[in-house]
């Protein structure tokens, strides 16, 4: 990781929280404590930061200089909100589509799925504030700068991001091989959200139940799934294909 992805030392992290710099999550030791740590802590609540309590080696592996016990990692792109921009896509008369990610950790899977997403047209892509993927160097040029260009929303969790959605006049799709629907079956020429799980257990229960309807990709070797990815792919052409593009 390069010095100027990150900022370390406990008064340099609240000074960049106050600045509102572009925090994708601030590293703090597990037993991190002390009068300077709890304003840290009171600071990160105020500003809603996402943290990590990991072991010092970790902060130990990113800098031996005095950290202190925290380490603010950069993120390339300032975060959407969601709730701001639902009502701005029906302002500008779009017929909204967005992709949201469930528990996806593979950047590279992440990067390309953002890459696809931004030439597809989509207008935003969603992923959960924890056990997820974010917007790092790396997932910007794996996604070969998709990323810098298409919004992107980091939500607390999906199920509260497909809620929202759906209260806004949303229908939201599942991919899931869990499904007997063909995905072609399916009409997205609504509003529409697009689910994606995670490469290893993919969409969770509770997100499944809240999806209106669960859409299957045609499996015919012996391998049970495709990469997510790939899938995701698959999914936003043929929201494009429907819609005429």
């Amino acid at each position: 990781m390069e010095k100027k992805d990150y900022i370390f030392g406990i008064r340099a992290v609240i000074e960049a929280i106050e600045a509102d710099k572009n925090i994708d999550k601030v590293l703090i030791r597990k037993d991190l404590s002390g009068e300077l740590a709890k304003e840290l802590h009171a600071k990160i609540k105020e500003y809603g930061v996402v943290t990590q309590k990991v072991p010092v080696e970790k902060l130990n592996r990113i800098t031996m200089k005095n950290h202190q016990g925290a380490i603010a990692i950069l993120s390339p792109i300032s975060y959407s909100r969601l709730e701001d921009l639902i009502p701005l896509f029906y302002e500008e008369g779009r017929n909204p589509f967005v992709i949201l990610l469930d528990g996806l950790t593979d950047t590279r899977n992440f990067g390309a799925i953002a890459r696809t997403a931004e030439c597809v047209g989509a207008d935003a892509i969603v992923i959960p504030e924890r056990g997820s993927v974010s917007v790092t160097p790396d997932a910007v040029k794996t996604s070969a700068g998709a990323l810098l260009h298409i919004p992107v929303c980091r939500e607390r969790s999906i199920l509260d991001a497909v809620r929202m959605l759906k209260d806004n006049g949303y229908k939201i799709v599942g991919a899931t091989e869990k499904s007997h629907l063909n995905y072609t079956e399916i009409d997205y020429n609504l509003p529409v959200g697009i689910v994606m799980g995670s490469e290893d257990t993919g969409i969770s229960n509770e997100v499944l139940r809240a999806c209106d309807e669960l859409g299957a990709i045609p499996i015919c070797g012996h391998i049970g799934s495709l990469n997510v990815s790939v899938a995701a792919g698959v999914m936003m052409y043929e929201v494009i294909r429907q819609r005429g593009a």
